[in-house]
């Protein structure tokens, strides 16, 4: 199975009912450093109410210090593992990544 990465792309969340979300910013007391955070996100939609859903957060990752390459192919690994179609991953840019 194939896993999508998707970098900064928040409108398609939507469309996913079962994705890994990779979030890496710089640590605010030491810019030379990145932490990431990793998260699955489950999407249930309920069946009496089909235009209401609710969504399941697991952490996975929180706090850690990471590359953002390291992170991505963290989730990835396993993505493909838990047979997961896509990852998100939101990279802060202020270092240049």
């Amino acid at each position: 199975m194939g896993v999508r990465i998707v970098h900064d792309h928040p409108n398609e969340v939507a469309s996913d009912r079962d994705y890994v979300r990779v979030q890496a910013c710089t640590d605010p007391d030491d810019d030379t450093v990145t932490l990431v955070t990793i998260q699955r996100v489950t999407e249930k939609v309920k069946a009496t109410e089909p235009s209401e859903s609710t969504a399941k957060v697991k952490t996975l990752v929180q706090g850690q210090r990471m590359s953002p390459d390291s992170a991505v192919g963290f989730a990835k690994r396993y993505a493909e593992r838990k047979h997961i179609p896509v990852v998100y991953a939101e990279v802060e840019n202020s270092t240049g990544m």
